[in-house]
């Protein structure tokens, strides 16, 4: 993209395309990244908060509706103690020291994943920060905590169990799942060059375009994301319809 400016870029992309109403990223290398480094892993995961925070303003700007973040999965729950116990702690921090840079970037922070399972002050600071931003209009940030695709399907058709009063449709079925009310992703970007979807959103991502990169997460910032919605554009979404 060249020596053109983060303004003249965004305009390039919303004068050449749709901008994805959606967008959900798969936030994979920072252990890496920091191997790499020879620093601890919680050194990657600090330096992803950057691009977490770069990337929330840029979708602001290019009118992205949704930007959802695998976050921490159920799996991750099997990592060392000291490893989950310390991104708890980072949880903490990040939420307490961002609340106030959501509000006042009219940003409206969710959760998706069972926020039960998290340790009880973590947990209760991001549900303070999701009632502080309840009110704002603009982005939708939804972050994947303690989440597991099969296990969200498992819960809706539970609940679908429940109260199976209307047919069972997908329409019907998707009210139970914990994206209800948000357009499924347009767009899922994976960072590292991981080639899977590991375990997220997996009826939502049924149409969704995938864009891989080998750039690790705490690399990843606007341009990169600029550089994803470019070759969105280009793509023909046909929802498994024969091209004419």
């Amino acid at each position: 993209m060249g020596s053109l400016s983060d303004i003249q870029l965004q305009r390039r992309l919303k004068e050449s395309g749709e901008i994805p109403k959606h967008i959900a990223m798969i936030m994979d290398g920072n252990g890496r990244w920091a191997k790499r480094r020879g620093l601890p892993r919680l050194a990657g995961h600090r330096e992803g908060i950057r691009s977490v925070r770069d990337l929330v303003s840029a979708c602001g700007e290019l009118g992205v509706k949704v930007l959802t973040l695998y976050t921490f999965s159920r799996e991750n729950w099997r990592r060392p103690r000291h490893e989950v116990a310390a991104l708890m702690r980072l949880l903490l921090r990040t939420i307490e020291h961002e609340v106030d840079d959501l509000v006042e970037k009219n940003v409206q922070l969710k959760a998706i994943g069972r926020l039960e399972d998290l340790p009880q002050i973590p947990r209760e600071a991001f549900q303070r920060a999701m009632q502080r931003t309840a009110r704002n209009t603009g982005l939708i940030l939804n972050l994947a905590l303690s989440y597991s695709g099969r296990q969200e399907i498992l819960d809706a058709v539970a609940a679908y169990a429940k109260q199976p009063i209307l047919p069972l449709t997908e329409q019907t079925f998707e009210r139970h799942l914990c994206t209800a009310g948000l357009p499924d992703p347009d767009l899922l970007i994976r960072t590292s060059g991981e080639l899977r979807i590991s375990n997220f959103l997996l009826w939502q991502l049924a149409y969704t375009e995938l864009y891989i990169t080998d750039v690790l997460w705490p690399d990843f910032r606007r341009r990169d994301l600029y550089n994803a919605i470019e070759s969105y554009q280009k793509r023909e979404r046909r929802y498994g319809r024969l091209k004419e």
